[in-house]
């Protein structure tokens, strides 16, 4: 059993020793290139970048015009329709009044709706909007909406998605929000914040004992 261990221990290193040779070369790579890059082509992709952010800043203005950068209480269903037609990304908490967790939820998409101004957030009273929940198949509060391109793509509903508890993190829902490709995000879709995180820390331990002495496996018992 010590000898199939052993092994494992040893390909797990092997792997992430061509994981960190591979990522070397490429940073190498893209060195090389920008060091053969002359003047010209440094003012080219100067303009190209300053275009760029003009855009960006005009497309901020338009988005907070439209009510971005805030999150708001809209009015019915007829608002909610307006406010999808306008805005390509719209997160919609649908809550009840008289139901605590949507306290929980406004909070979070408060912090968001500053973060992600790209995206309109915004709340309905499920009481306001009886045609559009039944449509929707609204049953359980709080229910976020997630729309794109004015087509419903995901709902989160309740806590279940967050870690089932109230005290779930906005990271954690940030990332559940991205998952619909409703905001723009760079982390890992694939894996919660909190579990990239340990990856993250595993991986650059890993390294670290990769690029230790190479005499610390010299007691490795491999005669069993």
């Amino acid at each position: 059993m010590k000898v199939k261990k052993c092994s494992l221990d040893l390909s797990m290193e092997q792997v992430l020793k061509h994981v960190a040779q591979t990522v070397e070369k490429q940073l190498d790579s893209e060195l090389e290139r920008l060091d053969t890059l002359d003047s010209n082509d440094l003012e080219a992709i100067r303009q190209q970048r300053i275009a760029e952010m003009k855009k960006r800043a005009q497309q901020k203005q338009e988005w907070i015009a439209n009510g971005h950068g805030e999150y708001t209480e809209i009015d019915g269903e007829k608002e909610f329709f307006v406010v999808c037609n306008k805005s390509d990304n719209v997160v919609c908490h649908f809550y009840r009044a008289d139901t605590p967790r949507c306290r929980i939820v406004d909070m979070h998409l408060k912090t968001l709706a500053k973060k992600h101004v790209e995206t309109r957030f915004v709340k309905l009273d499920v009481e306001r909007a009886p045609f559009l929940t039944s449509r929707l198949k609204i049953r359980v509060i709080p229910t976020i909406g997630l729309v794109k391109q004015n087509k419903t793509k995901d709902f989160i509903v309740g806590f279940t998605d967050l870690g089932n508890c109230d005290d779930f993190s906005t990271e954690i829902l940030e990332w559940r929000i991205a998952r619909a490709d409703v905001i723009e995000y760079s982390g890992d879709l694939l894996v919660p914040p909190a579990e990239a995180r340990k990856q993250r820390a595993l991986t650059v331990h890993s390294k670290k004992t990769i690029r230790g002495p190479q005499d610390s496996d010299s007691d490795l018992d491999l005669s069993d």
